[in-house]
This record gives structure tokens, sequence and C-alpha cells, in this order.
């Protein structure tokens, strides 16, 4: 069934009785820029819309484009980054908040939350999964084996944990410098986190470079996996790589002058040692790696009081 809600299209394929299985929601062009995404999930419609294969267990939402958007504009926002702050609200103020009034309760009606992404510096795919089983006040889980599972299967091999916790070490940074509504921990929730306080589960798989012609088949290949390991449809499953880079994110590091500079033209996952310069802030004192780490998702570009890097270490 195809469904137009005011701002998303939204496909959703039930089995003959939903309640036997989970309900699984693949996500594309949260950022409008990446669209790899977007041409896999419209690759499966294709497929079940012309009788190809057929979800046989629970049901399988897909929704192409997630910001419109940012995404007719081809820039990865329309009016802010969509991926944080992801809560409903009575009163919106953008165009992100009115998709969100629309998607948390979506996300809130499935089990298990697939979103594709791509990146704009890196050279392989990899997958954000969540926090470990916890009952902590920042991000309680009880999921983290079957996230674990999931993300193990969907391709990539490496997995990158730690989100969460390390953005809220920055936000408290934010609030140090009065930076108000990005000092609040929720400015870090995205789907996946939002997911999680609804009682699911679910990952983001970077798919490659923005551009990389190759990326909506790594989306593709993520979304019958996930199918196929939950038992939506008789999809072949393939056996999960029998080696991983578990990295974990420690740190977010914000621009917080325009004339703050990287050190070079870093490529997320480049590995910098300990005590060695990442960037140069305004004064020209330097932003030193506190130990050996790995730099991640760096934005020479970043807006002032936003990410401008994080860094990742071994583990998790």
């Amino acid at each position: 069934m195809t469904a137009a809600t005011p701002l998303l299209e939204v496909h959703r394929f039930d089995a003959p009785t939903v309640a036997d299985g989970p309900r699984l929601i693949i996500l594309g062009a949260v950022h409008g820029n990446e669209t790899c995404g977007t041409v896999a999930i419209r690759r499966l419609v294709g497929e079940l819309q012309a009788g190809a294969w057929a979800v046989t267990r629970g049901q399988l939402t897909l929704v192409p484009i997630t910001n419109p958007l940012a995404y007719a504009r081809g820039l990865r926002v329309g009016d802010r980054n969509l991926n944080r702050a992801l809560v409903p609200r009575d009163a919106p103020r953008d165009n992100e908040d009115r998709i969100a009034n629309e998607l948390c309760p979506l996300l809130a009606e499935h089990d298990v939350l697939v979103d594709l992404h791509s990146f704009r510096t890196g050279e392989r795919p990899f997958v954000m999964r969540g926090p470990p089983d916890n009952q902590g006040v920042l991000e309680p889980f009880a999921h983290a084996a079957e996230e674990t599972r999931l993300a193990e299967h969907v391709g990539p091999t490496r997995i990158v944990e730690g989100w969460l916790s390390a953005y809220a070490d920055a936000a408290a940074r934010r609030r140090a410098r009065g930076l108000l509504e990005e000092s609040d921990p929720v400015y870090g929730v995205g789907t996946t986190e939002y997911i999680r306080t609804c009682g699911g589960y679910g990952i983001t798989v970077e798919c490659g470079q923005h551009e990389d012609p190759g990326a909506p088949d790594v989306a593709y290949r993520a979304i019958r996996q996930a199918i196929a390991l939950l038992g939506l449809a008789d999809l072949p499953l393939e056996p999960p790589p029998a080696d991983f880079e578990r990295l974990r994110l420690v740190a977010v590091i914000d621009r917080e002058d325009p004339a703050d500079r990287l050190t070079r033209e870093w490529i997320s996952f480049d590995p910098v040692a300990a005590g060695e310069p990442v960037g140069f802030r305004a004064d020209g004192s330097p932003v030193l790696a506190p130990r050996d780490a790995r730099v991640v998702f760096p934005d020479p570009a970043a807006r002032v009081g936003y990410e401008w890097f994080y860094l990742a270490e071994a583990g998790g």
C-alpha cells in the first residue's frame, strides 16, 4: 500500500497477518543530498509492486525521501538537521519540525529501523549502532543483542557506537558557552535514538560517499539483509563477515569561530596520534587529540557552534 501523508511518501507492505512478525521501517534521504537510500528503496518498491517477491511475515514500511524539501534542493537540510532534536512539537517552527511530527509517530509504530545515509569524506561504508543494554538516564536500552546482530548482517565491516553519550558531553560544553538550544542532550536525538525511546531498535548504515555509484547497491543489500534476518520475506540471508572493526565515538568537537581551521583535509577514520593537532582555533591554539584516535566526519565548513569533527577509539 502506498500512502501520502502531508509531507511523506510512505509504502507499506503487510503480511497476511501482520502480528506474526516484526514491523521494519527503512528510511532514505533523511539528509536531502544523501540519495543512495532513495535509489535503493525505489528499487525495492518496484520489485514488490511487480510481485517479484512478497512480505510474508510482519510489516515492511519504506520511506524513500524523508526530507522532501532538502531533497528537492539537493541539500543536506531544509531549515536545520532533521537528525538532531527529532521530537514531536505542539508548535512546529520549521520544515524539520513539521516532518518530525509525521515521522516520530511513524517510527513509534515500528519495532526495527534501518536508516540509510552517505558521507562527504571517507573510503568505506560503516554502520552506527546504539549503546549496550543499560538502565541509565541518557539512553536506556534493552535490545543491544538484536541491534548488534542486525548491524553485523547488513554488509559493512566497520561498526561505530557511542553517539549519544559523546554528544551529551558536547552539549555540556555548549551550555557553558550559552548555546541553549544546542546544549540540551535531546539535541543529539535522531531517528535511531528516537525509535529506541519507543521500545524499538535501529541502525544507521553509511553506504559510501554521496556521489559513489556503488552506494545504492550497499543500501539495497542492507535492506534485503535486514528483511531476510528478520524473516519478513523468503530472501536469502548472507552470513556476516568474519571480522569487524569496532570503534566508539568518544568526543564531539565543535567549531567555535569562523576562523577555526582544520590542520589538513582529513578523511573520515583517518588515524590521529595522541598530542597531534587536528585543527587550530582562531587564536592559533591547537586542538590536540587527547589520545590515539580516528577523526570522523570532519567538516571544514561547519557552522559555528556545531560539530566540526568527532573522535573515535577502538572498542565497542
